[in-house]
């Protein structure tokens, strides 16, 4: 480096190599970033192709169906436009228009159509997801569509007089868009009237707010019960010797060395009404043999097993908080004259809400999103939400509705994020 100074006046700084100091740091600079986003670019990729990109399609799926506009070939992957004449005249008519002779020919072009491409169970089960019994409809009116002779409208209600159904011809408007928001309302037990207006669905079809609040109060009962549990563990493990306190953490963590499956499958043994909990109550005289409590397929299944399922993940924050805990607070505060239970719940229980707050987060977490469990042990009162949404990926097809309900429960997560960072803080977040 250059002096700063030359005849008295002031000269511009340079390395050794005559280049502008200035220039020399901002090129060190730009390597040293250059090498840190190299570093972490293959986690970047990781997480953008693992999470990210399957977040952003699923969102995509809850608001686009293409199934009423567009067939794709299976074999050659070629795509077709269908439904085209009838989504011209919804375009051409306002909703709420009755539909006509011109309607229906143009629904019989479309249905031609449908019928040499092989795909009016594509086009009917994209209605049928909003109005039942609409696919079989579709097939029947395809097989007879080259018979159809005009007046159209007078064949059409040959075939079924539920095609002058308004509510039918309200939904298949919908659908005419590939883009919707339809399946958020069916989410959320709402649906359209033939006016366009938003109205609850039938009292005796309304499950998915029903089952949201059933997955929100167990994932908070599962998620207090593990604090109940997990707490005094944690709490001997931080204060045992630690020869003690090793052997103490391995059975905490066994669960963890055993297959998911086989956990749920032994507490269907010890839970059913035939197994070793209410055999061993029917030995010890405690219950009649005609009297055996139901523990099996319900809500108390569900709770107990996945309470021991998600123990570990509310310890092990608590523990990597409680260990560093200098045990002479609490005495302290007792030489000052507090008692156990002042010492505890003003000097130690403050010290481990970190801990809490970061087991309690994780258990939720988990507990709002689990499947295999609920699915085996829970039955029809004891399932979640996360089992109505495997039902529509694997029976029903209807993946913009399981997207739909996913896109919510990821939404209630995101809320629940936020909310924990206003209470408590996340930077107070710790889970070791």
């Amino acid at each position: 480096m250059t002096d700063a100074t030359a005849n008295g006046k002031p000269q511009m700084l340079t390395t050794a190599d005559g280049k502008p100091l200035k220039e020399a740091l901002n090129r060190a600079q730009a390597r040293a970033r250059r090498k840190a986003f190299l570093l972490v670019l293959p986690l970047l990729a990781f997480i953008l192709i693992t999470f990210v990109t399957p977040i952003a399609q699923m969102l995509h799926q809850s608001v686009y169906n293409e199934g009423f506009v567009m067939h794709e070939d299976i074999g050659s992957g070629e795509r077709t436009p269908i439904m085209t004449n009838i989504k011209t005249w919804f375009d051409e008519n306002p909703a709420g228009t009755e539909p006509n002779e011109e309607a229906f020919a143009a629904l019989h072009k479309d249905f031609l159509l449908l019928r040499e491409l092989r795909a009016p169970g594509q086009a009917g089960t994209r209605v049928n997801y909003e109005r039942g019994g609409s696919r079989s409809m579709f097939t029947k009116t395809a097989r007879r569509a080259e018979r159809m002779e005009a007046p159209y409208m007078e064949a059409f209600l040959d075939v079924d007089e539920e095609w002058t159904d308004p509510e039918l011809w309200r939904v298949m408007r919908d659908a005419s868009s590939a883009y919707t928001f339809n399946f958020y309302l069916a989410a959320l037990d709402r649906t359209k009237n033939v006016d366009g207006e938003i109205v609850n669905v039938d009292e005796n079809r309304q499950i998915y707010v029903k089952l949201f609040a059933r997955t929100l109060f167990l994932s908070v009962l599962i998620t207090f019960l593990t604090f109940l549990l997990g707490y005094p563990i944690a709490h001997l493990l931080a204060t045992l010797p630690l020869r003690y306190s090793n052997l103490l953490m391995i059975f905490v963590l066994l669960p963890f060395w055993t297959s998911l499956l086989v956990r749920t499958t032994s507490w269907m043994v010890l839970l059913q009404s035939q197994g070793v909990v209410n055999d061993a109550l029917v030995g010890m005289g405690l219950l009649g043999d005609d009297n055996r409590l139901q523990m099996m397929y319900n809500q108390i299944g569900t709770v107990v097993a996945m309470t021991h399922i998600l123990l570990p993940f509310m310890v092990l924050p608590l523990y990597s908080v409680m260990r560093p805990i200098n045990p002479s607070y609490v005495r302290a505060a007792r030489s000052l004259g507090a008692t156990s239970w002042t010492a505890f719940r003003r000097i130690y229980f403050p010290q481990t809400v970190p801990g809490i707050g970061a087991g309690a987060l994780l258990v939720f977490i988990l507990a709002v999103g689990y499947y295999i469990t609920p699915a085996l042990v829970g039955g029809a009162d004891g399932q979640l939400i996360s089992n109505l949404i495997a039902f529509h990926m694997q029976n029903s097809l209807n993946w913009s509705l399981a997207a739909a309900l996913a896109a919510l429960l990821l939404a209630g997560i995101l809320i629940l994020y936020w909310l924990y960072d206003r209470l408590i803080g996340i930077d107070n977040l710790k889970l070791g």
